[in-house]
């Protein structure tokens, strides 16, 4: 395949598993997407949404998160983990919302990530499923299955995103990016990958990654015929 065909393939693979592309973390408006976002940096999704209701049932916006201390904000996001940085960031970033924005989340790539514990990721994120604002936020998942892929070499966050933005159409980018973190989760994950089940690395995998699959599990099997053997 050429890799304008191992795109398509991908695009239409992708749009046959997932045609519904729900955001995986629980909120109600920009704000609660901002906040749940800013809490999801190295935590599950899962905890993260164990976490939530209780923030939000004492402040799901601005103006009443913004009242809080930045210490009953931390007893409660405790479990999610860099708890001084995010609470005082969103204590901080609250601040700003009612003091410069009117409330308002702002609707701006520039006005987001210039606010504390909001990084271009969390600003990508909520710039297109908050605002839908074409953005292509790249995470773990995705960062793994490009460089799987063969669609990017891997070596930074910042050329995955360029990559991924040149080979897909911009109309795609809001969808697709949850597309790929959800496949990445159900087929390709880090750990304990399979290639038998990682099907669409298998089919236009980058070949040193399939090689290098293929090699480990040789070994394995080596491994387990000499231990059987030696019984």
């Amino acid at each position: 395949m050429t890799k304008a065909e191992k795109v398509e393939y991908v695009v239409h693979e992708l749009e046959r598993l997932y045609p519904e592309t729900p955001v995986p973390l629980n909120h109600h408006d920009p704000f609660t997407l901002l906040v749940a976002v800013v809490l999801s940096a190295q935590c599950t999704d899962e905890r993260v949404n164990k976490i939530t209701p209780k923030l939000f049932a004492v402040a799901d916006n601005p103006y009443d998160m913004a009242k809080m201390s930045v210490e009953e904000i931390a007893a409660i996001i405790r479990p999610c983990g860099l708890v001084p940085m995010k609470s005082k960031g969103i204590h901080s970033f609250s601040n700003t919302i009612v003091e410069s924005y009117n409330g308002l989340v702002p609707a701006s790539f520039e006005a987001l990530e210039a606010m504390p514990s909001v990084g271009h990721k969390t600003a990508s994120v909520v710039m297109s499923q908050a605002f839908g604002v074409p953005a292509f936020p790249v995470d773990t998942h995705i960062q793994r299955l490009m460089f799987r892929w063969g669609f990017s070499n891997g070596k930074s966050v910042e050329k995955t995103e360029k990559d991924a933005k040149r080979l897909f159409d911009k109309a795609l980018w809001n969808k697709l990016h949850l597309q790929i973190i959800f496949y990445g989760r159900q087929y390709s994950p880090a750990r304990g990958w399979d290639l038998k089940n990682d099907f669409i690395t298998a089919q236009i995998g980058r070949k040193s990654e399939i090689k290098k699959w293929t090699s480990e599990q040789e070994k394995r099997t080596k491994r387990s015929t000499t231990k059987k053997a030696r019984r």
